[in-house]
């Protein structure tokens, strides 16, 4: 008994700490003040003023086209690494390569901005491209750091792939090419479907390399909200961190919906 309310007030201490933050910002989304700590009655007025302001919604289209373009990108380089790692066990540079792709999982977000804004005005001025920094520079750092997380993802769920089903399809005539495509994306496709939504949250939420790698009039969502909030937290801010917040519920509801209706009802002995 004493374990179980133990237990019951860990968890709950444990949520309050995560969940009143956010719930305290969704409700003074709706103050009528524009004092984001005095509550001064209800209102939607700092959701009409976050729809008018062309800034924060250049930005959040900015930010969209990014963390689309990246995660994809992302995903892509990230299943061939993740192949090569997992089914081509020796081959010159395997080491290299693991080094590399691991390398921005532990590298700070300052050196990995600095580090590439360092190699984008060397290739402008060798190459003559890109020519400046903007969409196109944030989209190739994006998808960079978040090829790793792509490659560990799926480097996992290749790792545990059962090799007898690939080997059967090869014995009946199957092209490896083939292989690949009619048996194993099939089967690890959950894990770049998880692989890609977590390039695109990495992609949408990123400031540091953001602010490195980014020029005149590219500025992403992140980097509008943190010169908005050295000012002093608006309510405009909580309303839209509040939009985002339902977009994610509703993406983690209709998830949860999909996977029940998926369950077999009545699972086999």
């Amino acid at each position: 008994m004493r374990r179980s309310w133990f237990l019951t007030i860990a968890a709950t201490l444990g949520f309050a700490f995560l969940y009143a933050p956010i719930i305290s910002l969704v409700v003074f989304s709706f103050n009528e003040s524009s004092l984001v700590t005095v509550w001064s009655g209800f209102s939607t007025k700092w959701y009409g003023a976050l729809l008018a302001d062309p800034q924060i919604l250049g930005a959040a289209w900015l930010s969209l086209q990014v963390a689309f373009v990246a995660a994809t990108i992302a995903v892509v380089l990230g299943t061939l690494c993740a192949v090569a790692l997992v089914r081509f066990r020796r081959f010159r540079g395997r080491t290299m390569l693991a080094a590399t792709v691991a390398a921005p999982l532990v590298m700070p977000d300052v050196i990995t901005g600095l580090s590439l804004l360092l190699l984008f005005v060397a290739m402008e001025g060798i190459f003559g491209w890109p020519a400046g920094r903007g969409l196109m520079t944030i989209i190739i750092a994006h998808a960079t750091f978040c090829m790793a997380y792509v490659v560990v993802v799926v480097q996992s769920r290749l790792t545990d792939l059962d090799l007898s089903l690939e080997e059967a399809a090869m014995d009946l005539g199957a092209t490896p090419v083939r292989v690949f495509f009619d048996i194993t994306l099939p089967i690890i496709a959950p894990a770049l479907i998880s692989g890609w939504l977590l390039a695109f949250t990495l992609s949408l939420d990123d400031l540091v390399i953001a602010s490195f790698v980014s020029g005149p009039g590219s500025s992403t969502l992140p980097m509008v909200i943190f010169s908005k909030v050295r000012l002093g937290v608006s309510p405009d801010v909580n309303a839209l961190a509040t939009i985002i917040i339902g977009f994610v519920t509703l993406g983690v509801v209709a998830a949860t919906l999909l996977q029940r209706r998926s369950r077999p009802k009545h699972p086999l002995p």
